[in-house]
């Protein structure tokens, strides 16, 4: 369910993301910062969320399943407005850089709209959300990973900073691995800051090669919390089987 006209939360920092940017860095770098994105208010709102259990479906414990150390949890239909306000205003952004991807790879195209998305992925099965926050506390981490839930997987997805780096907690890095045809893979960090916002593949991504354009696998991770508790909102497009 989408949030109504009231509901729907002022998110000004959307309006001034520059795609065509976005998508040379994530050509370049296989990910791409875009500034902060949700106020303090809003991350801590965010933060607050995650110990109310009527807003999620589901909750993770990560060293239960080898995935590394800390929780997650899937929030439950109908998203919080933020969250839901998150996914499809920043979708269409995504989506044209997806379209752009899926061209170089002679794949099929996506919707522009996220509702589209949706719709796709209800045909395929997929009818839960996927939005997520992680909690990690000390030596907290997460283990390499792709994040894909059914057939239907959109190849872009975003995470956001709750917590202000080596204030709130120490340690816990993003880590971008990229594996590299024939070659060693390369292993990329980034430290967002509160509030900012982090566009990264789910799977792979399109590189040029001298025989054309190829698929470089893509996997996410965060390296181990050395004090405090980090918080992140995962925003994932397509929906769960």
């Amino acid at each position: 369910m989408a949030p109504t006209t009231t509901d729907v939360p002022a998110l000004p920092a959307l309006d001034g993301l520059d795609w065509t940017s976005i998508g040379t860095a994530l050509d370049r770098d296989g990910y791409a910062r875009l500034g902060p994105v949700l106020d303090p208010a809003q991350c801590a709102e965010t933060i607050d969320l995650f110990d109310r259990d009527e807003a999620f479906r589901s909750t993770v414990d990560m060293a239960r399943l080898s995935f590394g150390e800390g929780r997650y949890r899937y929030f439950a239909d109908p998203l919080p407005p933020l969250v839901q306000t998150l996914r499809t205003r920043l979708y269409p952004g995504v989506a044209g850089v997806a379209n752009r991807w899926a061209e170089a790879l002679g794949e099929d195209g996506w919707p522009d709209e996220h509702a589209g998305l949706v719709e796709r992925c209800a045909a395929a099965g997929q009818h839960r959300p996927t939005p997520l926050v992680l909690r990690y506390g000390p030596t907290g981490y997460n283990c390499l990973h792709q994040d894909v839930y059914g057939d239907l997987t959109f190849p872009l997805q975003l995470l956001i900073m709750l917590n202000t780096p080596d204030v709130d907690f120490t340690g816990g890095e993003s880590v971008f691995v990229e594996q590299r045809p024939r070659q060693q893979s390369r292993a990329m960090v980034v430290r967002p800051g509160l509030g900012e916002g982090v566009v990264f593949p789910v799977r792979y991504r399109p590189k040029l090669g001298a025989r054309g354009y190829h698929r470089v696998q893509m996997r996410h991770g965060v390296s181990a919390v050395h004090t405090g508790e980090r918080h992140v909102l995962g925003v994932i497009f397509h929906n769960a089987r």
